[in-house]
């Protein structure tokens, strides 16, 4: 399967190449959510967003002295958890990351093993993502479980949904976008330990998790499977989590994407997290009786204090 996907993906990028070194279109992923799950129009697109950011600031806590090296974020429709997911967003303003590495699940598409993305690009009403090819043909010779399948990125929503959030807060950067078949925690272990050799720039690599938490609960029993997931997310401890998720004490169908980004995000450095915001969708709707949850989080290196007793410290 990997050599067909790397045939597939040299084909389309020998038909798709035109002069002066731009894509077609045709290379380029269009979206197929603008217009139902986001705004379909710039400037209401642009508002949308900038609202939630705007709603999101003034309670949003700090990272004292920390370097940040992934956010957990919600995948639904914008009015259910873009105030959510503006959380995590609004930690990246004024951070320079030039790589944001995207891992979502696949909702609509089985497959074995992991798939990243070759197309060139993803479009939304606020322009085109680049996709980093060079790093993810880098994924794609790690391991033969990892190949480009089309097929799971065509019409799937979780890595979309981020875009235009990515847009607004980040400028100069390129994509990578991941989709896992398969979740269990050896996927998830080879997953990180891959991602962890191959960044090459760590300091201005973002990793990024997309799931939603508990679907179709009430919401009382919903609230006790998200804080399963919640603690675990908390406690940084995806190890815990992968239990959990496998014994049914909480459910995200990104489950296996946020172990393996705490897994490869705790192998660059990052030591600790927080937990930036929970709903759930009656939170939105006033229905309470099926709700999906919704959480944001980011995960980041907290750089040690010096000791008051410590040797040639500066006073």
């Amino acid at each position: 399967m990997k050599k067909i996907a790397e045939k597939i993906g040299a084909t389309l990028f020998l038909l798709c190449i035109t002069t002066g070194g731009t894509l077609q279109a045709k290379d380029v992923r269009k979206s197929i959510l603008a217009g139902t799950w986001y705004p379909g129009s710039p400037g209401e697109l642009r508002k949308a967003v900038g609202n939630y950011l705007a709603e999101a600031t003034p309670r949003i806590p700090s990272i004292p002295g920390g370097k940040l090296k992934a956010i957990i974020v919600p995948h639904a429709g914008y009015q259910y958890s873009g105030p959510v997911a503006a959380y995590a967003y609004r930690l990246l303003e004024k951070r320079k990351f030039r790589r944001v590495i995207l891992v979502g699940p696949s909702h609509r598409f089985a497959f074995r093993g992991i798939s990243v993305n070759l197309q060139s690009g993803y479009e939304t009403p606020l322009g085109v993502c680049p996709v980093d090819r060079d790093f993810a043909r880098k994924l794609l010779d790690a391991s033969p479980k990892i190949s480009w399948v089309p097929s799971a990125h065509a019409y799937e929503h979780c890595l979309e949904i981020q875009l235009p959030f990515l847009q607004t807060v980040l400028q100069d950067f390129k994509i990578v976008p991941i989709i896992m078949g398969e979740q269990d925690f050896s996927t998830c272990t080879l997953l990180a330990n891959i991602l962890a050799r191959v960044i090459d720039h760590p300091e201005q690599t973002l990793l990024l998790a997309s799931t939603d938490l508990s679907h179709y609960h009430r919401a009382k029993e919903a609230r006790l499977l998200d804080m399963e997931f919640i603690k675990h997310v908390r406690n940084f401890d995806p190890e815990g989590l992968a239990s959990s998720l496998a014994m049914g004490s909480c459910e995200a169908c990104g489950g296996g994407p946020a172990v393996a980004t705490m897994l490869a995000a705790r192998k660059l450095g990052a030591n600790s997290s927080i937990v930036l915001h929970y709903a759930n969708s009656g939170d939105v709707t006033g229905d309470y009786r099926r709700v999906v949850g919704y959480v944001s989080a980011a995960l980041f290196k907290k750089e040690e204090q010096p000791t008051a007793s410590g040797k040639g410290q500066c006073q």
